[in-house]
């Protein structure tokens, strides 16, 4: 039987168990990540991660994709540095 590898997550520094001998058991499988979602998250990590900060580096991939088609729709939806309105 394999056995399962203590991990410290390297986003949050959480402890949790990587079964990567027994991956259809391991915690990653119960959550699904695009292609896109998965070179987001290789591009910033290099070892296994947690599932919470899977969630949320996937929610944080969404956003970003988000913010990106909003700016390209029109410099108003850009977030201003000075926090105020723009003038038309």
């Amino acid at each position: 039987m394999p056995e399962h590898e203590k991990k410290a997550c390297p986003r949050c520094s959480r402890m949790f168990e990587c079964k990567t001998g027994t991956l259809e058991l391991c915690q990653c499988t119960a959550i699904y990540l695009t292609q896109g979602e998965r070179e987001y998250i290789r591009n910033l990590y290099e070892d296994c991660l947690c599932i919470d900060c899977l969630k949320e580096l996937k929610s944080e991939y969404h956003q970003l994709k988000h913010q990106e088609k909003l700016k390209n729709i029109s410099p108003l939806f850009t977030p201003d540095k000075s926090n105020k309105i723009r003038n038309l």
